[in-house]
């Protein structure tokens, strides 16, 4: 009874998002095609901040099923895909990599989950003087130095393509641990609250229970509810201190799963949820046009009024945003 009550809230919230998608007409979206003259250009957001809520081996079935009220109330409030492709293979360093560099990995060059600064078989088409492809925290940095960046993460081959020297403050958890990095980030977005800001928050632990249980095993979904008690607490937090309303939340996974694992081709780990939420973002909406990890990088750097480098190739959905 309980599986059933928490599959009609899922199919409730996903089929509010599907009416608002309905009700945007289909010219509209073919207006915002960014190869059609006669689209007007958006107006320029110049975000606050940008939380980046990121949790591994996320499918959609896997979201569907596993009760996330935290989540589901956060992301009604903007657009949210059900069909985002991630870029292959579907593991985990390169759509992470491509997540935040807005690039695939014959681009960037992190075409597994071995690779290191002086160890890959890729190289980069691009890389800054210390030999890193240009990430979104380099990019920002540059354009913005004043903006702050943080990166929490709880698998330690995570923080490996990108330049440490642009990113203000790591935190790296052992045994899948994550909670004490949500309260960090807590308190770095709130001792930062006046300065432009990035939050990459990641736990790698519902890819774990992928593998150690299966993907959409009970204790594979109870991963992803668990996940979203502690990201309700967080978003209370921030509301409370008053820094939700001015704040944009992303939330990412890098791959979906199947049996024990991923890595291949097929829908259930190909095909994810991506969402996002904030001032300027179209709310209750169900995402049409096609998406794809590469293009969350492209999409913060918009938020911050950052054009993207010329050796990025994602792009900005323009039918996100209002």
């Amino acid at each position: 009874m309980e599986n059933s009550r928490r599959k009609f809230l899922k199919q409730g919230l996903l089929g509010m998002l599907a009416v608002g998608a309905s009700s945007l007409p289909f010219q509209s979206v073919i207006a915002e095609n960014p190869s059609n003259p006669s689209k007007k250009r958006k107006k320029k957001i110049n975000a606050q901040r940008v939380v980046l809520l990121s949790l591994d081996g996320i499918c959609v079935e896997g979201f569907r099923k596993a009760r996330t009220p935290h989540l589901d109330s956060l992301l009604v409030q903007g657009t949210l895909s059900l069909e985002t492709r991630v870029v292959m293979p579907s593991v985990t360093l390169p759509n992470w990599t491509s997540h935040l560099t807005g690039s695939g990995p014959e681009l960037h060059g992190v075409v597994d989950n071995g690779w290191e600064i002086n160890k890959f078989k890729l190289p980069a088409i691009e890389t800054d003087a210390d030999g890193y492809y240009p990430s979104v925290f380099e990019v920002l940095k540059e354009h913005k130095p004043d903006l702050k960046t943080a990166f929490y993460y709880n698998w330690a081959n995570l923080i490996y393509p990108y330049n440490k020297k642009y990113l203000d403050e790591i935190s790296f958890l052992e045994n899948d641990a994550y909670v004490p990095n949500i309260e960090k980030a807590f308190s770095f977005i709130k001792n930062n609250r006046n300065s432009p800001s990035l939050v990459f928050l990641y736990s790698v632990h519902t890819d774990h229970t992928g593998h150690k249980h299966k993907w959409m095993s009970p204790e594979y979904i109870r991963s992803i509810e668990e996940a979203d008690v502690e990201i309700g607490k967080f978003l209370e937090k921030m509301k409370s201190e008053g820094l939700t309303e001015d704040t944009h939340f992303l939330f990412l996974t890098d791959h979906g799963g199947i049996n024990y694992g991923h890595g291949g081709v097929s829908e259930d780990e190909m095909i994810v949820p991506w969402g996002i939420t904030g001032p300027g973002i179209k709310g209750g909406m169900t995402m049409q046009e096609p998406n794809n990890t590469v293009n969350t990088a492209a999409v913060i750097l918009h938020l911050f009024g950052v054009e993207k480098p010329l050796c990025w190739t994602g792009e900005v959905p323009e039918s996100l945003f209002k």
